[in-house]
């Protein structure tokens, strides 16, 4: 038999197989080739900036950034998360305004957090309600909840209406307490107040249904959540319902231990804090998690027991003091961890140890429920105007307006763009606007009741969600389209993808992608509606939400159509 050619050492051999190699380079030239020249056919590169040194354009277009107070490392881009970005101009001349693009931008943050991330790059106008928003979320002081950590979000607007959607009820809950974001998933904390009944924290699953993971406390409620090293938290409370005007809950059983959930309906415990009745807020801040204790008061009559706890460990709960009013809600921005009263009108800043500094009080304010970073600066919803106040400096409060005839606003955060907050008595949402606050639905309609509640938001899914008392249901809804990451960014070097995709149906397509890989993509309809073009500056390191805090470097904007495997080909 013939010996195989492959196995055969001669000169003719060895020449078929010289003319094979050459055969099959030519071949990766011209198939690399066309595919360079397909990505260059359906989009087009309008702006390169590899933010080592400078704000240059090199794709040779001459779309050069102007420098605010931005620093280099050789590398990349230095932003402080106080005042640095890089303008780039009319964002016309980048986007047009219902045409394909899509933005590739490798960014770097660090693990332990002392700020909100903030903005990677904006184009939008507030008073239109118009254009992108690209941003990575850390809230907290959403009341009680840290509702979102690290998490992606890129939205498109054109002042889009929408409505309010009803999620369901979780359990026989009456008080969504907390929702919270972890693993990309959706968990809700409750309030359960009839006898035998215990606070749970559940799971969305779709639609209007929601699956137990368990009640790890005797108590009537799971009052707060939030993710620390990259594990679901939550804390348990004893709430009697009369704070809401409600019959009084026979479950009398004290909260204030910490859980750590372990997957299913299995929860660990991390320790009972102190000698209090309530975990009622928690937030990260510099690699620690830290729970507010207030809400309820502490069994004995001393002001420690009412302030802010760390966590070292489990069953390892240090005092961080107490201002001398209660510490409630937690929230975070600029280095600073601050700690939200229901006395008197009290905001604090904690300076370590166990010393607060006062920043309040906050005008015609008793109590101050929530804290969200719009626009770089801190807002606090109150009781009993229904007012929220901007933060200007120590003692220095502005009033952004009444939220209607409401008297308490409680749930807030901003979601593709703008600020939005809960009230009581009606459960409405409220939107903030150019001319005030805008009424976007009530959400509770329980009759004979004095107080409706729209207490617990979060963002998930590209949507915003709130929960509500005393139905006890989860609502949610769109303002324009967004997509998000609904899994922690880790820290370090990461490279997003952002797009969108006209379809010839005439729907148009949102897709995010992290390191190569799609982890969101939303198909919409009637793609045409989504004129996003307006005269605002296009902002890198900056937006609605806050100033970046961290690196960019190598950021890319592509014109015209990138399919998927496009896409995925810029992360090379």
């Amino acid at each position: 038999m013939q010996p195989s050619i492959l196995f055969n050492d001669s000169k003719e051999a060895r020449d078929m197989i010289s003319r094979l190699c050459c055969c099959l380079l030519f071949l990766l030239i011209v198939n690399s080739s066309t595919l360079t020249g397909q990505l260059h056919a359906q989009a087009k590169l309008v702006g390169h900036w590899p933010l080592t040194a400078d704000a240059t354009d090199v794709s040779g277009n001459n779309h050069n950034g102007t420098l605010h107070n931005v620093d280099f490392n050789g590398s990349s881009a230095l932003f402080d998360g106080r005042g640095s970005w890089i303008d780039l101009g009319n964002g016309k001349n980048l986007i047009d305004s219902t045409d394909d693009f899509a933005i590739s931008v490798r960014l770097h943050t660090e693990e332990a957090l002392t700020d909100v991330i903030g903005d990677i790059l904006s184009w939008y106008d507030p008073d239109t309600r118009t254009g992108i928003n690209f941003s990575i979320m850390n809230y907290a002081g959403v009341t009680n909840a840290q509702s979102n950590w690290r998490n992606v979000h890129f939205g498109i607007d054109a002042d889009i209406k929408t409505e309010w959607k009803d999620c369901g009820r979780p359990g026989n809950n009456m008080y969504v307490r907390s929702l919270t974001v972890f693993d990309g998933e959706l968990y809700a904390s409750t309030w359960e107040p009839e006898a035998g009944d215990r606070g749970h924290i559940y799971r969305y699953a779709g639609g209007t249904e929601w699956v137990d993971c368990g009640s790890p406390d005797p108590s009537n409620c799971i009052s707060t959540m939030g993710v620390f090293n990259g594990r679901l938290y939550a804390g348990s409370e004893l709430y009697s319902g009369g704070g809401s005007s409600l019959p009084l809950s026979p479950n009398e059983e004290h909260g204030g231990v910490v859980y750590r959930y372990e997957g299913g309906t299995k929860w660990t415990s991390m320790g009972k804090v102190a000698d209090v009745r309530a975990i009622s807020g928690f937030a990260v801040y510099d690699g620690k998690l830290y729970a507010g204790t207030g809400s309820t008061g502490a069994w004995r009559d001393t002001p420690r027991h009412r302030g802010m706890y760390r966590f070292d460990g489990p069953n390892e709960w240090v005092s961080c003091g107490c201002p001398g009013l209660r510490v409630v809600h937690l929230g975070v921005h600029n280095d600073q961890l601050f700690g939200l009263s229901y006395d008197d009108g009290g905001f604090f800043r904690y300076k370590g140890a166990e010393d607060w500094l006062r920043l309040g009080p906050i005008p015609e304010t008793t109590q101050a429920y929530s804290m969200a970073v719009y626009e770089s600066q801190v807002h606090v919803g109150t009781w009993p105007t229904g007012s929220v106040y901007r933060l200007d400096g120590p003692q220095k409060w502005h009033n952004t307006g009444r939220l209607g005839e409401e008297k308490e606003v409680m749930g807030m955060l901003v979601y593709n763009g703008k600020l939005y907050a809960g009230t009581l008595p009606l459960a409405a949402v409220y939107r903030y606007d150019t001319d005030g606050w805008s009424n976007t639905g009530q959400l509770d309609n329980t009759p004979d009741v004095r107080y409706r509640r729209a207490w617990s938001m979060a963002v998930y899914d590209g949507k915003l969600y709130c929960g509500v008392l005393p139905s006890g249901h989860v609502h949610s809804m769109e303002a324009g389209k967004s997509v998000t990451h609904d899994k922690a960014l880790p820290s370090g070097w990461q490279h997003l993808i952002v797009s969108r995709t006209g379809n010839s149906d005439g729907s148009g397509t949102l897709r995010l992608l992290v390191n190569g890989k799609e982890v969101a993509s939303q198909k919409f309809k009637e793609n045409s509606k989504y004129q996003i073009s307006n005269d605002k500056p296009f902002k890198v390191g900056a937006g609605q939400h806050d100033f970046f805090n961290g690196s960019i470097r190598d950021l890319r904007i592509y014109q015209g159509k990138l399919t998927l495997r496009q896409l995925r080909e810029l992360t090379k």
